[in-house]
Protein backbone atom coordinates (compact mmCIF):
# COMPACT_ATOMS: atom_id res chain seq x y z
CA UNK A 1 0.00 0.00 0.00
CA UNK A 2 1.08 3.49 -0.92
CA UNK A 3 2.07 6.34 2.11
CA UNK A 4 -0.04 8.76 1.91
CA UNK A 5 0.59 12.38 1.72
CA UNK A 6 -0.81 15.95 2.40
CA UNK A 7 0.83 17.59 -0.98
CA UNK A 8 2.49 14.58 -3.23
CA UNK A 9 0.59 11.14 -4.26
CA UNK A 10 2.16 8.17 -4.82
CA UNK A 11 0.30 5.38 -6.98
CA UNK A 12 1.99 1.84 -8.74
CA UNK A 13 1.75 0.47 -11.37
CA UNK A 14 0.03 -3.02 -10.88
CA UNK A 15 3.06 -5.33 -11.00
CA UNK A 16 4.55 -2.24 -8.62
CA UNK A 17 7.86 -2.19 -10.71
CA UNK A 18 7.13 1.64 -11.86
CA UNK A 19 6.34 4.02 -8.39
CA UNK A 20 4.38 7.15 -10.01
CA UNK A 21 5.05 10.28 -7.90
CA UNK A 22 2.86 13.28 -8.34
CA UNK A 23 3.15 16.75 -6.59
CA UNK A 24 -0.42 17.16 -5.13
CA UNK A 25 -1.13 20.80 -4.33
CA UNK A 26 -3.77 21.93 -6.93
CA UNK A 27 -5.48 23.99 -4.87
CA UNK A 28 -2.10 26.31 -4.43
CA UNK A 29 -1.34 25.81 -8.13
CA UNK A 30 1.43 22.82 -7.13
CA UNK A 31 3.50 25.71 -5.57
CA UNK A 32 6.33 23.98 -3.90
CA UNK A 33 6.29 25.03 -0.08
CA UNK A 34 8.38 23.67 2.48
CA UNK A 35 5.96 20.75 3.14
CA UNK A 36 4.97 20.10 -0.41
CA UNK A 37 9.05 19.85 -0.81
CA UNK A 38 9.75 17.36 2.45
CA UNK A 39 6.93 15.45 1.65
CA UNK A 40 8.65 14.83 -2.15
CA UNK A 41 11.75 13.76 -0.64
CA UNK A 42 10.00 11.27 1.53
CA UNK A 43 8.10 9.66 -1.67
CA UNK A 44 11.42 9.65 -3.66
CA UNK A 45 13.35 8.09 -1.24
CA UNK A 46 10.79 5.65 -0.17
CA UNK A 47 10.58 4.18 -4.15
CA UNK A 48 14.53 4.69 -4.37
CA UNK A 49 15.27 1.94 -1.13
CA UNK A 50 11.99 -0.05 -2.72
CA UNK A 51 13.52 -3.58 -4.15
CA UNK A 52 10.42 -3.83 -6.23
CA UNK A 53 10.74 -0.54 -8.15
CA UNK A 54 12.67 -0.14 -10.98
CA UNK A 55 11.68 2.63 -11.74
CA UNK A 56 10.13 6.35 -10.85
CA UNK A 57 8.06 8.54 -13.12
CA UNK A 58 7.48 12.13 -11.32
CA UNK A 59 4.17 14.22 -12.33
CA UNK A 60 1.52 16.46 -11.12
CA UNK A 61 -2.20 15.93 -10.08
CA UNK A 62 -3.96 19.31 -12.42
CA UNK A 63 -3.61 21.23 -15.43
CA UNK A 64 -0.42 22.60 -13.93
CA UNK A 65 2.95 20.82 -13.20
CA UNK A 66 4.80 23.15 -10.76
CA UNK A 67 4.22 27.14 -10.31
CA UNK A 68 7.62 27.25 -8.70
CA UNK A 69 8.34 28.08 -4.97
CA UNK A 70 5.68 29.53 -2.36
CA UNK A 71 6.20 33.04 -2.96
CA UNK A 72 4.32 33.83 0.35
CA UNK A 73 7.03 31.63 2.42
CA UNK A 74 10.11 32.79 1.14
CA UNK A 75 9.94 36.46 0.51
CA UNK A 76 10.82 38.07 3.29
CA UNK A 77 12.24 35.00 4.78
CA UNK A 78 15.67 34.84 6.97
CA UNK A 79 19.14 33.70 6.37
CA UNK A 80 18.12 30.16 8.12
CA UNK A 81 14.73 30.04 6.92
CA UNK A 82 15.90 30.16 3.48
CA UNK A 83 18.77 28.40 3.79
CA UNK A 84 16.54 24.97 5.14
CA UNK A 85 13.98 25.70 2.24
CA UNK A 86 17.11 25.46 -0.39
CA UNK A 87 18.45 22.60 1.54
CA UNK A 88 15.07 20.78 1.44
CA UNK A 89 14.99 21.18 -2.02
CA UNK A 90 18.71 20.47 -3.22
CA UNK A 91 18.06 16.76 -1.62
CA UNK A 92 15.25 15.83 -4.15
CA UNK A 93 17.96 16.84 -6.65
CA UNK A 94 20.31 14.38 -4.91
CA UNK A 95 17.91 11.81 -4.79
CA UNK A 96 17.07 11.65 -8.78
CA UNK A 97 20.18 12.32 -9.58
CA UNK A 98 21.73 9.46 -7.22
CA UNK A 99 19.35 6.71 -7.81
CA UNK A 100 20.05 4.19 -9.50
CA UNK A 101 17.05 3.38 -11.18
CA UNK A 102 15.61 5.29 -14.11
CA UNK A 103 13.27 8.88 -13.27
CA UNK A 104 11.27 10.29 -15.81
CA UNK A 105 9.01 13.91 -15.48
CA UNK A 106 5.88 13.46 -16.91
CA UNK A 107 4.97 17.23 -17.78
CA UNK A 108 1.50 18.59 -18.83
CA UNK A 109 0.85 22.15 -18.68
CA UNK A 110 3.14 25.25 -17.04
CA UNK A 111 6.25 24.05 -15.39
CA UNK A 112 8.46 26.70 -13.96
CA UNK A 113 10.87 28.07 -11.92
CA UNK A 114 11.60 25.93 -9.38
CA UNK A 115 9.46 22.73 -11.49
CA UNK A 116 11.74 23.25 -14.20
CA UNK A 117 14.71 22.88 -12.18
CA UNK A 118 13.10 19.46 -10.26
CA UNK A 119 12.57 17.90 -13.70
CA UNK A 120 16.50 18.61 -14.87
CA UNK A 121 17.46 16.17 -12.13
CA UNK A 122 15.37 13.51 -13.94
CA UNK A 123 16.78 11.55 -16.41
CA UNK A 124 14.31 11.55 -19.26
CA UNK A 125 11.32 14.26 -20.00
CA UNK A 126 8.24 13.61 -21.48
CA UNK A 127 6.00 16.71 -22.06
CA UNK A 128 2.60 17.49 -23.26
CA UNK A 129 1.35 20.28 -26.03
CA UNK A 130 0.43 22.47 -23.03
CA UNK A 131 3.74 22.65 -21.60
CA UNK A 132 5.60 25.77 -20.69
CA UNK A 133 8.92 26.16 -19.62
CA UNK A 134 11.62 28.65 -18.12
CA UNK A 135 13.10 29.97 -15.15
CA UNK A 136 11.06 33.54 -14.86
CA UNK A 137 12.49 34.19 -11.01
CA UNK A 138 14.34 37.47 -12.53
CA UNK A 139 11.25 39.10 -12.63
CA UNK A 140 10.14 38.96 -9.22
CA UNK A 141 13.40 39.73 -8.20
CA UNK A 142 15.22 36.59 -7.32
CA UNK A 143 17.57 34.15 -8.73
CA UNK A 144 17.06 30.29 -9.87
CA UNK A 145 18.45 29.19 -6.81
CA UNK A 146 17.70 25.69 -7.13
CA UNK A 147 20.11 24.46 -9.61
CA UNK A 148 18.90 26.36 -12.62
CA UNK A 149 21.66 28.48 -13.23
CA UNK A 150 23.88 25.33 -12.99
CA UNK A 151 21.92 22.67 -14.64
CA UNK A 152 20.15 24.52 -18.21
CA UNK A 153 23.53 25.42 -19.52
CA UNK A 154 23.89 21.65 -19.53
CA UNK A 155 20.39 21.06 -21.42
CA UNK A 156 20.58 23.72 -23.80
CA UNK A 157 23.75 25.17 -24.07
CA UNK A 158 25.30 28.45 -22.53
CA UNK A 159 24.04 30.86 -24.96
CA UNK A 160 20.41 29.77 -24.97
CA UNK A 161 20.32 29.30 -21.15
CA UNK A 162 21.35 33.04 -20.79
CA UNK A 163 18.67 34.48 -22.84
CA UNK A 164 15.93 31.87 -21.09
CA UNK A 165 17.63 32.89 -17.32
CA UNK A 166 18.24 36.89 -17.91
CA UNK A 167 14.87 37.61 -19.52
CA UNK A 168 12.12 35.02 -17.72
CA UNK A 169 10.52 34.59 -20.81
CA UNK A 170 8.42 31.26 -21.08
CA UNK A 171 8.77 29.04 -23.97
CA UNK A 172 6.27 26.29 -25.46
CA UNK A 173 6.42 22.84 -25.39
CA UNK A 174 7.81 23.26 -29.20
CA UNK A 175 10.94 25.17 -28.57
CA UNK A 176 11.59 23.67 -25.44
CA UNK A 177 11.73 20.21 -27.40
CA UNK A 178 13.43 21.86 -30.46
CA UNK A 179 16.44 22.97 -28.05
CA UNK A 180 16.80 19.90 -26.46
CA UNK A 181 15.13 20.51 -23.04
CA UNK A 182 12.61 17.54 -23.31
CA UNK A 183 13.36 14.34 -24.76
CA UNK A 184 9.36 14.24 -26.33
CA UNK A 185 6.65 15.87 -27.26
CA UNK A 186 3.38 14.70 -26.89
CA UNK A 187 -0.77 15.24 -26.90
CA UNK A 188 -1.87 16.10 -23.22
CA UNK A 189 -3.76 13.00 -22.95
CA UNK A 190 -0.90 11.03 -23.55
CA UNK A 191 1.51 12.31 -21.58
CA UNK A 192 1.65 9.75 -18.30
CA UNK A 193 1.10 6.76 -21.18
CA UNK A 194 4.42 7.80 -23.21
CA UNK A 195 6.66 8.43 -20.03
CA UNK A 196 5.69 4.77 -18.79
CA UNK A 197 5.92 3.31 -22.79
CA UNK A 198 9.23 4.86 -22.27
CA UNK A 199 10.42 3.54 -18.87
CA UNK A 200 9.22 0.27 -20.17
CA UNK A 201 11.23 0.38 -23.04
CA UNK A 202 14.18 1.35 -20.49
CA UNK A 203 14.08 -1.06 -17.34
CA UNK A 204 12.94 -4.07 -19.61
CA UNK A 205 16.13 -3.74 -22.04
CA UNK A 206 18.49 -2.27 -20.64
CA UNK A 207 20.97 -3.80 -17.86
CA UNK A 208 20.36 -2.89 -14.66
CA UNK A 209 23.90 -2.74 -13.74
CA UNK A 210 24.87 -1.00 -16.72
CA UNK A 211 22.32 1.72 -16.23
CA UNK A 212 23.54 1.91 -12.72
CA UNK A 213 27.13 2.63 -13.85
CA UNK A 214 25.72 5.05 -16.24
CA UNK A 215 24.18 7.34 -14.64
CA UNK A 216 26.78 7.62 -11.82
CA UNK A 217 29.02 8.50 -14.36
CA UNK A 218 26.46 10.84 -15.92
CA UNK A 219 25.92 12.34 -12.57
CA UNK A 220 29.99 14.09 -12.75
CA UNK A 221 28.63 16.32 -15.54
CA UNK A 222 25.89 18.04 -13.30
CA UNK A 223 28.20 17.61 -9.87
CA UNK A 224 30.96 19.99 -12.16
CA UNK A 225 28.47 22.77 -12.98
CA UNK A 226 26.94 22.04 -9.02
CA UNK A 227 30.51 23.33 -7.45
CA UNK A 228 29.03 26.26 -7.15
CA UNK A 229 26.20 25.96 -5.27
CA UNK A 230 27.05 26.56 -1.84
CA UNK A 231 27.83 29.84 -2.55
CA UNK A 232 25.14 30.19 -4.74
CA UNK A 233 22.77 28.92 -1.74
CA UNK A 234 23.86 31.64 0.67
CA UNK A 235 23.65 34.42 -2.33
CA UNK A 236 20.08 33.28 -3.06
CA UNK A 237 19.04 33.32 0.71
CA UNK A 238 19.94 36.84 1.12
CA UNK A 239 18.17 38.07 -1.67
CA UNK A 240 14.58 36.12 -0.57
CA UNK A 241 15.56 38.87 2.89
CA UNK A 242 15.59 41.79 0.16
CA UNK A 243 13.24 44.15 0.50
CA UNK A 244 13.38 44.22 -3.53
CA UNK A 245 12.21 40.61 -3.94
CA UNK A 246 9.76 41.43 -1.04
CA UNK A 247 8.24 43.96 -2.95
CA UNK A 248 8.35 42.48 -6.01
CA UNK A 249 6.87 38.86 -4.59
CA UNK A 250 4.05 40.78 -3.12
CA UNK A 251 2.86 42.50 -6.03
CA UNK A 252 3.03 39.46 -8.04
CA UNK A 253 0.86 37.66 -5.49
CA UNK A 254 -1.19 40.57 -5.67
CA UNK A 255 -1.46 40.11 -9.40
CA UNK A 256 -1.85 36.63 -8.63
CA UNK A 257 -4.84 36.85 -6.81
CA UNK A 258 -6.57 39.11 -8.43
CA UNK A 259 -6.45 37.66 -11.96
CA UNK A 260 -6.08 34.15 -10.58
CA UNK A 261 -3.04 33.29 -12.45
CA UNK A 262 0.15 30.80 -11.53
CA UNK A 263 3.40 31.77 -10.95
CA UNK A 264 4.48 32.88 -13.84
CA UNK A 265 2.55 30.33 -15.79
CA UNK A 266 0.06 32.02 -17.67
CA UNK A 267 1.34 33.71 -20.97
CA UNK A 268 4.84 33.11 -22.10
CA UNK A 269 5.07 37.35 -22.54
CA UNK A 270 6.47 39.85 -19.73
CA UNK A 271 3.06 41.49 -19.43
CA UNK A 272 1.94 38.51 -17.03
CA UNK A 273 5.05 38.75 -14.67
Amino acid sequence: MAAEYDKVSVEYSDDRTICYIRIDNEEKNNVLDLEAILDLNEALRTADRDDEVDGIILGSVGDIFCSGADLSEIAGSDLETGTRWLNAYYDNLEVLKDTGKPTIAAVTGPCVAGGQELIMGCDLIVAGESSKFGQPEVLVGSTAGSGGLQMLPLMVGERRAREILLTGRLIDGQEAYDIGLINRLVDDGDVEDEATELMLDVVENSSPQAYRVMKSIMKQWSNIAMLGWESQRELTASVWRSKEFQERAEAFMAKEEAEQLPFMGSSPDRDNA
